[in-house]
């Protein structure tokens, strides 16, 4: 046991160095005075105080309504196609998620710089339109361009934990029901949906907050005048140069995290030692 203990030092060291004291860091900033010392340190609670702004209030909203949109959307796409996915056999299953995680092996860059491509004005989804004798549309800069963006990048978060949870799922229990008398309406309803409800909740959560503390997709595809929280934590921190308040915005983000993580793990019959 010793011996194993003395493997495990390296790795605490490291996850010392690289989690816990950058957090202890941002916490520390968050509760002080700008320009402040480490021997003379003024707590103050004026960071957390600024973000009652209506400036930065409008910018949580306006992550808020972006997030749930997306979130909303990859949902709707993710589990009719998690659900079909899942009918297949078992090699056929992992062939499938190999395709559905495919575009995250490509860099988010890049695939961000392909929805310009489609979406500029003189994209090719405009050039097409205007083959087709339609008027061009204005999609770049938009909050339509942006979930679009989102929703290709997180589509993977909420399938694969749906799909999880779809292909453990005892089909006896659809059996069962169907000679209870449901129709397919009710079982999936009350059997199927409840016995993927860990799965929808876990990629709600990623999708979710993955989405709403992005900041490449929104400062590409919605121009720099957009800010989200995660564009608001970056020009604080490299921009304005305001590492406490932008510090203060990511103490609330992780909070949010926690809570979110909180209620995941008292969903989850997994995480509560059952099934």
């Amino acid at each position: 046991m010793k011996h194993y203990r003395g493997l495990a030092k390296p790795y605490a060291l490291w996850s010392f160095l690289l989690i816990v004291l950058p957090l202890v860091m941002v916490m520390l900033y968050s509760v002080t005075t700008e320009g402040n010392s480490l021997l003379t340190i003024h707590f103050t609670l004026e960071n957390f105080k600024k973000i009652s702004d209506p400036i930065y209030l409008n910018v949580f909203l306006k992550s808020l309504q972006i997030g749930l949109l997306t979130t909303a959307i990859c949902l709707a796409l993710a589990y009719p196609l998690a659900f079909l996915i899942s009918k297949f056999d078992e090699a056929s299953q992992d062939i499938l998620i190999l395709i559905v995680t495919i575009p995250m092996w490509i860099n988010t860059l890049l695939r961000t710089y392909a929805w310009i491509s489609l979406l500029s004005d003189n994209g090719i989804i405009n050039s097409l339109l205007q083959v087709l004798g339609l008027d061009r549309q204005t999609m770049m800069y938009t909050n339509f361009s942006v979930i679009m963006g989102l929703v290709c990048d997180l589509l993977p978060f909420m399938v694969i934990p749906i799909h999880t949870s779809l292909s453990k799922m005892d089909y006896s229990m659809v059996e069962a029901a169907a000679d209870l008398g449901a129709n397919r309406f009710q079982t999936f309803i009350k059997v199927i949906l409840k016995l993927s409800m860990p799965g929808v909740v876990n990629g709600v959560t990623l999708v979710f907050l993955f989405s709403i503390s992005s900041f490449v997709v929104p400062v590409l595809l919605g121009g720099h005048q957009y800010v989200l929280i995660g564009n608001l934590i970056e020009n604080q921190f490299i921009s304005v140069g305001d590492w406490n308040f932008g510090s203060a915005i990511s103490v609330i983000l992780a909070v949010v995290i926690l809570i979110l993580m909180g209620v995941v793990k008292k969903i989850d019959p997994d995480d509560n030692g059952g099934a």
